[in-house]
């Protein structure tokens, strides 16, 4: 089967790169390249999903443009990665949302504020929507528990069943082995080396990014959000445990954990999320490939206005205010969950299988 123009190019510099080795040390796509002499499609496809975008070897190299080899490796990674979101996603008929994903992002977070929107105000008369509700159960009487539950679970579920199939869909075209998939040391070193974002550090000296200085900011940007978003996913489990558990109905207090992890994780994914959009505005354009720019900034905006329409209703959940802040912040959860298998945030899964692979590689090494 012909390559795809995407990765017949991502070949070519890969061949390039194997004869140089000059950016070895940056990350650990060198080390894997070294480990082959010929690219398949699913070397390629593993390769570019273990790119993380530092862009050192692009700065650093000696062929880079105007040179007549033109190699331009995160470019031609990126270009490669978004051609395998495209065709591992699930169902496969939604593969079109990644070719303008930024409009679809857009479309997709004003449906769910129409819907959840209207359909409060369907169920329920003005004067409880915009009447002050305190208490124990104050939500549940703008949006009834049934709704708030069932909903939410449909969502993570269909989500979760999505991202599981892009999981194996990615493994199995990768070239990644069940026994590799099943090894507890490779998924360790995995989960180590997400849990220190290791190679954000371009092999010791942080990201030449947003331009060619070496920088942490974006390492460290990407911590906050990583780690608040964890929070917050801690925030909601714990909700779900006081609530079927120890029977403490939401709105809980103020220093309850749930709201407590929530808060923490909120202001981090603000913090973080604004200070990588910050970036975004700087950003050297020449190693960026066309596509990225609208899927980053819609992601990291839907992330933001996620945290700050949560972080909006625990400040005003006692007001007038509540209701339609509760809407609001439901409708950008929603969009959230529904665009996740469709748009940046699948990087996460595809970008994991990889240093699966990469662990269990240099255990065989």
């Amino acid at each position: 089967m012909p390559l795809s123009s995407a990765a017949e190019e991502a070949r070519r510099v890969m061949t390039f790169c194997n004869a140089c080795r000059y950016c070895e040390g940056f990350c650990a796509v060198f080390p894997a390249m070294e480990r082959r002499r010929t690219f398949g499609e699913s070397d390629l496809h593993y390769l570019a999903n273990l790119c993380h975008n530092c862009r050192d070897c692009y700065y650093a190299c000696q062929y880079a443009p105007p040179h007549e080899f033109a190699l331009n490796i995160p470019k031609t990674m990126a270009g490669l990665r978004l051609e395998t979101y495209r065709d591992y996603c699930w169902p496969g008929v939604f593969r079109g949302f990644f070719k303008r994903n930024g409009l679809f992002l857009i479309l997709t977070t004003i449906l769910c504020l129409g819907v959840i929107l209207g359909g409060v105000r369907w169920l329920q008369p003005a004067e409880v929507v915009f009447s002050r509700h305190t208490g124990s159960g104050a939500f549940y009487r703008v949006i009834p528990y049934s709704i708030l539950v069932a909903v939410p679970a449909i969502m993570t579920i269909y989500m979760l069943v999505a991202l599981a199939k892009t999981f194996w869909t990615a493994w199995r075209k990768s070239g990644g082995r069940s026994a590799d998939l099943m090894n507890p040391r490779a998924h360790a070193v995995a989960v180590y080396d997400v849990l220190r974002l290791k190679y954000l550090d371009g092999g010791g000296g942080g990201c030449n990014y947003p331009g060619e200085q070496f920088s942490m900011a974006r390492r460290w940007l990407h911590h906050l959000v990583f780690y608040g978003f964890g929070a917050c996913f801690a925030a909601t489990t714990f909700a779900a445990f006081y609530e079927h558990f120890l029977h403490i109905t939401a709105p809980f207090a103020i220093f309850s954990l749930p709201v407590i992890l929530g808060t923490v994780g909120g202001i981090a994914i603000v913090i973080g999320t604004s200070g990588l959009l910050y970036l975004k505005t700087r950003l050297d354009k020449a190693p960026t490939a066309d596509g990225f720019t609208s899927m980053d900034v819609g992601f990291l905006l839907l992330l933001l206005m996620t945290s700050l329409s949560g972080l909006a209703l625990l400040v005003f959940r006692e007001t007038a205010a509540m209701g339609m802040l509760l809407a609001i912040h439901l409708a950008f959860v929603a969009a959230f969950f529904l665009t996740a298998p469709y748009g940046k945030f699948v990087h996460a899964i595809l970008r994991y299988a990889a240093l699966v692979k990469n662990a269990a590689e240099e255990m065989d090494s």
